[in-house]
């Protein structure tokens, strides 16, 4: 076994803010997981890792950004039409590659707001660097046509801003990313988390916004339990009410990032006991 990984989840503008939140109240503390041995970065995980790998800035910050205007920022809806399409497809598949397939569809057939490039260069904004970071950083996506969850890093032959557009193209909502001949989908679809990557690390640490999962596709939680029956000391930090309401309705609305990210800083401090137990042991 290896050392300590960060794993950050899926969860929309305001699961970034929230894990950005959640990261800086632990740094407070003295607890500053910007020095893990890997990040592991799902959709909103994978741009908060981008940002944290970076080391171009600090948590306070990162976290000062996500208090600011959301200005021209902008967000998106999962409908009511589109949510029963996903739940249609949880009920149909009994794989997360059988989902994954499914999802993909759906996305390659719905018409989005914004053309791939527009979404490339959103995303692209929300770097600090165009490089992929020298601190060791895994980005999920999920193959448009298999199904199949893959991870990018900095010597996969793939762009950052690629392969974060890739990890946050959220079926229906954004258009499929779409470089090196193969097209993705969003890296939440395969599991919230994906903390099983980690397998292998000694100590995981697991900041997931969205903390469920269903019949296809395992919640942070389960996927922790496997890792610590593997011998791993693992902890996972999933919102409590009051973040969940800081959320509101739509984790895609830019308007509702500063509330999620002052819950996040709020919530941190009832996690540094256990987040320490497991990053000092």
């Amino acid at each position: 076994m290896t050392e300590t990984a960060l794993v950050l989840g899926a969860g929309g503008i305001t699961g970034s803010a929230w894990e950005t939140g959640i990261l800086h109240g632990l740094a407070k503390a003295g607890l500053d997981l910007s020095t893990a041995d890997v990040i592991i970065g799902s959709s909103a995980g994978a741009v908060v890792g981008a940002q944290l790998a970076s080391g171009l800035i600090g948590l306070p910050q990162l976290y000062e950004l996500q208090l600011a205007e959301a200005g021209a920022e902008r967000g998106g809806r999962l409908g009511a039409v589109t949510v029963l399409r996903y739940a249609r497809a949880v009920l149909t598949s009994r794989t997360p590659q059988a989902y994954g397939q499914k999802l993909a569809r759906m996305a390659r057939e719905a018409r989005v707001g914004l053309s791939p490039e527009e979404r490339r260069a959103v995303i692209a904004s929300r770097l600090l660097s165009p490089e992929w970071p020298q601190r060791p950083l895994r980005v999920t996506a999920v193959d448009a046509v298999t199904g199949e969850l893959h991870t990018f890093d900095k010597d996969s032959g793939v762009s950052l801003a690629d392969a974060v557009t890739a990890s946050c193209a959220v079926p229906a909502v954004w258009p499929v990313a779409s470089f090196g001949g193969r097209s993705w989908i969003d890296g939440g679809v395969h599991s919230p988390a994906n903390a099983h990557l980690a397998a292998g690390y000694e100590r995981v640490v697991v900041i997931a916004p969205t903390a469920s999962g269903n019949k296809v596709i395992a919640s942070p939680r389960s996927q922790a339990d496997a890792l610590a029956a593997q011998g791993a000391r693992t902890v996972v930090i999933t919102p409590d009410a009051a973040a969940k309401k800081a959320f509101g309705r739509n984790p895609l609305d830019p308007s509702s990032r500063a509330a999620a990210a002052r819950a996040g800083l709020a919530q941190s401090a009832a996690h540094t006991e256990a987040v320490a137990a497991v990053r000092n042991s």
